[in-house]
């Protein structure tokens, strides 16, 4: 029971901005647990959008209240995907050799394609969240988005090849089985009563993380930090248009 909350804590930690003042263990059990509370960080996450659109709604109009629930969702996860976002899309903008990639993935500074990649994802967030609020979507959406988003890292890390020997992905992977993975996406399976569209999400979840994976292997050669944290960003955009096209669908 400890290796399950120092691994949801770790989680907290690590893929948010939320304060949790606890040294945790890093152990193989508590990093196995860490993981397979992924889904239930963006839970959360999603928990604390919803809510916010729960408590703006009534005061702001909804461009303003889509740009606040973009600005709450960057600032909770502090940025780090986006971060990972903009070092594999200035690596793939290079057209570089694969060595030169990774040299361009580790540098600190933010390149053109980056750059281009960053501002590109926020608008494209921007606009679909404000599509959702002016049709009056569920909340659920909010609250399923993040939350997928995240097992769709678990999905990279438990199935996909570790690009290197070492670094931060390889820490996470390493003692990792198939069976974290539907310890990961149990909790999610409340959701599906209450998220409209769940199947569809799911299913666009799989596709987005099928061609990713193999776009990951094809051009580096499996994954790193960086490249799992790109995914997080695009699987939550494909999230986000795919809860567009169905609620628009339905609605007519």
């Amino acid at each position: 029971m400890m290796n399950a909350l120092y691994g949801l804590l770790l989680a907290v930690q690590f893929l948010t901005r939320l304060p949790v003042p606890v040294a945790c263990p890093w152990e193989p059990a508590t990093r196995r647990w860490a993981v397979r509370c992924y889904p239930l960080v963006g839970l959360l996450l999603g928990g604390l959008l919803a809510s916010a659109a729960l408590l703006l709604t009534p005061w702001l109009p909804a461009p303003l209240l889509a740009l606040a629930l973009l600005t709450l969702w960057v600032a909770l996860s502090g940025g780090l995907h986006l971060d990972g976002l903009m070092d594999v899309a200035d690596a793939l903008g290079s057209n570089a050799p694969l060595e030169k990639r990774w040299a361009i993935m580790k540098d600190p500074h933010v390149g053109s394609f980056g750059t281009l990649a960053l501002v590109l994802l926020l608008l494209w967030k921007a606009a679909l969240l404000l599509t959702l609020i002016e049709a009056e979507a569920s909340l659920a959406l909010l609250v399923a988005i993040p939350a997928l988003g995240r097992l769709g890292a678990v999905a990279l890390l438990v199935l996909a090849p570790a690009a290197r020997p070492e670094g931060l992905a390889v820490s996470w992977k390493r003692d990792l089985t198939h069976r974290d993975l539907i310890w990961a996406a149990l909790p999610l399976l409340l959701l599906a009563p209450v998220a409209p569209g769940w199947g569809w999400l799911c299913l666009v979840l799989v596709a987005f993380l099928a061609l990713y994976g193999w776009l990951a292997v094809r051009g580096f050669h499996g994954i790193n930090g960086d490249i799992v944290g790109a995914a997080i960003e695009g699987g939550e955009l494909c999230l986000l248009l795919a809860a567009w096209s169905w609620w628009s669908s339905v609605t007519g």
